[in-house]
């Protein structure tokens, strides 16, 4: 027996489109496919020893020409409490049994050049998104790791909110930046499940094609809404925009673009140790 529609269906509301698609639920890409963020958490701790495994699996990730230009921070308690009060609408970071946060790391690279007499001269732009991208697919090694163990996991970008405070608190020195943390511990529920767009927007094959965007994005709202429908009171800027008849995921999102965020993000990276020339 074979559960393929099943997968796709609670992915994006629609089924595969391609019999060989087929996928059984015990299988680790159907458990990925299936992947909900965790934000309730139990008091069972997470070893250290299961951690090392779950850092050991996030190392083992890609990275871009082996320069591995990332590092991983994993918070005291002390730490992780501080930033949870920090960021002060996300009481699970607290509650997580375990708060890591993935960096971008420019330095280690900087300090290999100096120790081998070379110039370092990749203080670029490139090299800023190279080890931001390095530090991402290393905290989706670790998500995926830690699922695969029965831990839930929520990533936090909004430690990027408070750049500053979080580089002081964990010392991070120029040429290092906090890309995101990550929650970690034992789920209490079923987690948090996104319908997603369908793969006719995100998937495009030869050349770019958005010509049928917004009667997909229609159709993706209306079965979006069907399952996971936004309550009023959840409306996005509803000081500015009031309440919506017609709001869903493209109405939540035009509404989130709709306002800057981290107008600052720019000028500490800057002032932090990257050029981005």
């Amino acid at each position: 027996m074979t559960f393929r529609n099943d997968l796709f269906l609670g992915r994006f509301g629609l089924k595969s489109r391609h019999e060989d698609a087929d996928l059984g639920l015990g299988e680790p890409v159907s458990a990925m496919i299936g992947r909900r963020v965790c934000r309730n958490y139990g008091r069972e701790e997470v070893s250290d020893g299961l951690l090392e495994t779950l850092l050991a699996a996030a190392q083992s990730a890609p990275a871009k020409s082996d320069l591995q230009q990332y590092s991983i921070i994993v918070t005291e308690k002390a730490q992780q409490d501080r930033i949870s009060a920090m960021i002060g609408s996300m009481p699970w970071i607290a509650d997580a049994s375990r708060f890591l946060v993935f960096c971008a790391d420019m330095r280690r690279g900087q300090r290999i050049c100096e120790i081998r007499g070379y110039d370092h001269v990749n203080n670029t732009l490139d090299t800023f998104m190279n080890a931001t991208v390095d530090a991402a697919i290393a905290m989706m090694a670790f998500i995926t790791a830690a699922g695969f163990k029965g831990l839930g996991t929520c990533p936090v970008s909004a430690v990027r909110a408070h750049m500053e405070a979080v580089c002081d608190l964990l010392g991070l020195p120029k040429g290092v930046y906090p890309v995101a943390g990550l929650t970690a511990g034992y789920p209490t529920d079923d987690g948090r499940f996104a319908l997603r767009l369908p793969p006719s927007v995100v998937v495009h094959h030869g050349t770019y094609d958005d010509n049928d965007l917004e009667n997909e994005l229609r159709a993706y709202d209306v079965r979006r809404n069907r399952v996971q429908p936004i309550a009023p009171e959840k409306q996005m800027h509803l000081n500015d925009y009031g309440v919506s008849d017609d709001y869903g995921w493209t109405e939540n999102t035009a509404r989130r673009l709709s306002k800057r965020e981290r107008d600052a993000f720019g000028a500490f990276i800057r002032g932090h140790g990257f050029d981005l020339d």
